[in-house]
């Protein structure tokens, strides 16, 4: 298997570093017993002691490292956020899976410079799995050793497989969008959250589509899916760096396809 060429982004070798303080005070916690607290007066938004400790350990790391860095994070909010590099991270994307004890929950290292997603990691322990990217290549390291990550050409819907976490995220008008699309394509699976996106990348799927999406939850994937080939936008084609609606794709066509049907549910 092909090694990837070396990323020229001066922080990649940082990703390691971060994913392995994750890792290790995250995974003593992984199907185990453990208090599963609310976020929210009114619905479920889980989380619990494994995501504040594993974003506690890559604060820790990023102050010590890189103390002029600011960080945004889903369980501890944002420091010096006017930085020039600002890392944005979720120790744990899918905590719903994370406490049911389902491995497709990842850990998300990203990093913002002058506003743009420049570098990103999903981190997954539990399988040994770790995709990265740099906008201008993406690699992979794993089971399956170590390999760039292409995505692969699907100009037509009809022929896409298509991810959503769940129809659950959607607005009534966002909803009758998706499930335009759903009725067209191929394939479609549910609860993903952030492998799909790595998926995309991968070249195994073909689009993400979601809506209510943080900063956190996508700005560590869209160098991912750009360095593999893809695309990253809103439903009305903008920057996908404050989260949102979501759209990602393998192949600009596909890309521009899926705008046309999405942006019908403004």
């Amino acid at each position: 298997m092909t090694e990837p060429a070396p990323s020229m982004n001066r922080f990649a070798p940082f990703l390691e570093d971060l994913a392995d303080a994750s890792a290790a005070a995250i995974m003593p916690f992984f199907r185990q017993s453990f208090t599963v607290d609310n976020k929210l007066d009114a619905g479920f938004d889980p989380v619990t002691i494994a995501d504040r400790n594993g974003e506690t350990a890559m604060r820790a790391l990023i102050n010590s490292s890189y103390p002029d860095h600011g960080i945004l994070g889903e369980e501890h909010g944002p420091e010096k956020l006017d930085a020039e590099h600002v890392w944005v991270l979720d120790p744990i994307d899918g905590t719903r899976a994370f406490i049911t004890g389902l491995p497709t929950w990842g850990t998300l290292i990203g990093l913002r410079t002058a506003g743009t997603p420049s570098l990103g990691m999903m981190v997954q322990p539990f399988i040994g799995e770790r995709f990265a990217g740099d906008r201008q290549k993406a690699w992979y390291r794993g089971p399956q050793g170590t390999k760039t990550l292409n995505a692969r050409q699907c100009s037509r819907l009809e022929d896409a497989a298509i991810f959503t976490t769940t129809p659950a995220l959607f607005g009534e008008t966002e909803r009758s969008a998706f499930d335009r699309v759903e009725a067209s394509a191929r394939l479609s699976r549910y609860g993903t959250d952030c492998y799909a996106y790595c998926m995309v990348a991968a070249g195994q799927g073909d689009a993400v589509i979601e809506s209510g999406l943080q900063a956190y939850d996508i700005v560590a994937l869209v160098p991912i899916i750009e360095g593999a080939g893809g695309v990253v936008t809103t439903w009305t084609g903008g920057s996908p760096s404050e989260g949102g609606q979501i759209l990602a794709t393998g192949d600009p066509r596909l890309h521009e396809r899926l705008l046309g049907e999405l942006s019908r549910a403004d």
